[in-house]
Formats: structure tokens, C-alpha cells, sequence
């Protein structure tokens, strides 16, 4: 049986993937870490929780023999947007944590999962349908440590033999967890503020398209590759997955099919607008498909319907009367 630690475990992808192996294996076998320890009080109290710096290599070697830890989801990062705020802090925590994990993975033997990201492409690399193996020229910060998170596995899988894995996601779209500072976070808020005030100011252009993923895929992406048969993985790392792509504009009418008074208006942010023209439209994933069976069980409609109807109910907002027929 296996015993994994996640770090950045209160954060968005975190959170979910957190609660996901704890059903699947038990919360004692799931030990939980995150430099926060003042968010979701119910996660960190159904099992092992520690909280502390992950760029800390001794704190964390304690806690893997304690837990005998073999496989690391390591989720503690700066996004995109706030780390073009701080890209010096960003380089920091997301490259040395990255570093810190690697090191205690090796001399202790375990396996890794480190999720790159769209923001792993630059303005050079083909926008349509990306493939896996192109040219990545970022220029946030926040794609620079991405590039060089994915090199840095792939150095410890074929210098050390770290079994390292991971996936290079899309913009992530929750109903659990509310937005965390990145370029993608439009598409999780728009829901929110359409539940609560019936319309939404957007912070990119309206035909802005970005490759976009819901959680509950994203979460079942992580999973399914840290336990797909290594002999298969040709890429093992930064894996293309791709689910669906859309922009503000089409995402509001979606909305209004649900909610027809809707409405989107618009002040752009030059910042994220920046990031976002630099990012792909949408991402050919053919090698996750064939090398471990990838496949998104969601799309834009059924995610629209799901966000609304979780985000209505958990908001006590009855005005749309959500019912399981709708």
C-alpha cells in the first residue's frame, strides 16, 4: 500500500487531489504539508498534517521516514500572476522547493509527481494544437521555472533514476477552491460572481481562448499517471493534457443558458493579458492518450452546468432553483 505526501495541500490543485486519495486510501496513509496552516480546518484535521517550508530538507526528510514515504505529489508553488509580482520569490520557492523534493526523493526513494503548465510555452511556440515536443520560449517568470522544473526531473529520472512524472496542465476551473493568484483564474471566478450578483468583470479580452481543464479531470490526470505502468512512459514527464478551449465570450454564453439575465463586461489587465497571448489556444495530447490512457470526461457545457449548480447550493443562493433534472 502506498504511502504519499502532498505538499501545497490547502492549495487548489492540493486540496482536491488531497481529498481524492484519501477516499481512495485512507487519511492516515495521506500526509498533508503546506506553509499555511489557516484554511480548510476539516482536510487538515482528517489526518496527518505538518505544517512548514518546503525549501526545509531536513523537516522534510523527518517526515518521509516517519510516514515512510514513497510517492511525493509536489503541488507548492507561485502562479502566474503573482509571481510576475514577486519573480524573485517565485524563482525562490519554486525552484529550490522543486530542488528540496528532488534531493530527498532520491536519497530516500521515492517517486515524484511535479505538474508543469501551459505557461511552459512561449509567443514562439505554435498556439493550435501544441504539440508535445516544441519549442518553449516563456517569458513570465512563472514559465521559466515550469521549463526548468520539467528539466530538472527529467536530469534526476536518467541521472539518479527518480522516478519522476508529471503533466503539463491547463487553466484549472473548481468549485471547491476559490482562485490563487493565476492568468486562468477568470474562468473559476465567473461562476462565483454569476451565482452571486449575475454578472462578471473580466480581467482578459472576451475572445481571449485558453486551454482549460475541470478539477475533477485534472485530479483524475495526476492519479492515473503516478499509477500508470512506468515501462509504458516513453515521455514521463510534462505530458500534454488537454480537455477543452474557450474564451470569456463563449464561456458567458454557456452561463446564460443557465442564467439568461447574465452579463460580462471588461477591464483588462495588461499583465495577464500579456501571459495569456503568450500561452497556446488549445494542446495536441496524443502522447498521455497512448502512453497511459488519458481521456477528459468533461467539456464545457457539463462543467458550466456542475460549477453552477455545486456554487448555487453551497452559496444558498436559490434564485435559479437547481434541481438534479435541470
Amino acid at each position: 500500500m502506498r504511502q504519499i505526501l502532498i505538499t501545497g495541500a490547502l492549495g487548489q490543485l492540493g486540496s482536491e487531489i488531497a481529498a481524492e486519495l484519501r477516499r481512495r486510501h485512507g487519511a492516515e496513509k495521506v500526509v498533508l504539508t503546506d506553509i499555511r496552516g489557516d484554511v480548510n480546518a476539516d482536510l487538515i484535521a482528517e489526518g496527518p498534517f505538518y505544517q512548514f517550508d518546503i525549501r526545509d530538507g531536513v523537516r522534510l526528510t523527518e517526515i518521509v521516514r516517519k510516514h515512510r514515504i514513497d510517492t511525493v505529489y509536489h503541488l507548492a508553488a507561485l502562479l502566474s500572476a503573482t509571481a510576475e509580482r514577486d519573480p524573485q520569490a517565485a524563482w525562490d520557492l519554486n525552484m529550490n522547493g522543486l530542488t528540496t523534493v528532488l534531493e530527498v526523493a532520491r536519497v530516500e526513494g521515492c517517486s515524484v509527481f511535479t505538474p508543469s503548465s501551459i505557461g511552459a510555452f512561449g509567443p514562439t511556440t505554435p498556439r493550435d494544437w501544441t504539440p508535445q515536443d516544441t519549442l518553449q520560449r516563456p517569458t513570465s517568470m512563472y514559465g521559466v521555472t515550469k521549463v526548468a522544473g520539467e528539466l530538472l526531473c527529467d536530469y534526476y529520472y536518467h541521472k539518479f533514476g527518480v522516478d519522476t512524472r508529471g503533466v503539463r496542465y491547463p487553466g484549472l476551473i473548481s468549485s471547491l477552491t476559490p482562485p490563487g493568484g493565476g492568468t486562468t483564474d477568470y474562468a473559476v471566478d465567473i461562476y462565483y460572481q454569476a451565482v452571486r450578483q449575475g454578472r462578471y468583470r473580466c480581467f482578459l479580452k472576451g475572445d481571449t481562448y485558453l486551454d482549460m481543464m475541470y478539477m475533477p479531470d485534472a485530479v483524475r490526470a495526476a492519479i492515473d499517471l503516478m499509477e500508470a505502468d512506468p515501462s509504458r512512459l516513453r515521455h514521463r514527464n510534462a505530458f500534454n493534457v488537454s480537455s477543452m478551449s474557450f474564451c470569456p465570450e463563449e464561456q458567458a454564453a454557456y452561463i446564460r443558458k443557465y442564467i439568461p439575465e447574465f452579463e460580462i463586461d471588461y477591464h483588462v489587465d495588461p499583465v495577464r493579458q500579456a501571459i495569456a497571448n503568450s500561452w497556446p489556444n488549445n494542446l495536441e495530447d496524443y502522447a498521455a492518450r497512448v502512453e497511459w490512457g488519458w481521456e477528459p470526461a468533461h467539456d464545457l457545457d457539463t462543467m458550466t452546468r456542475d460549477m453552477l449548480r455545486v456554487l448555487s447550493r453551497r452559496l444558498e443562493d436559490a434564485r435559479y432553483g437547481w434541481n438534479d433534472q435541470q
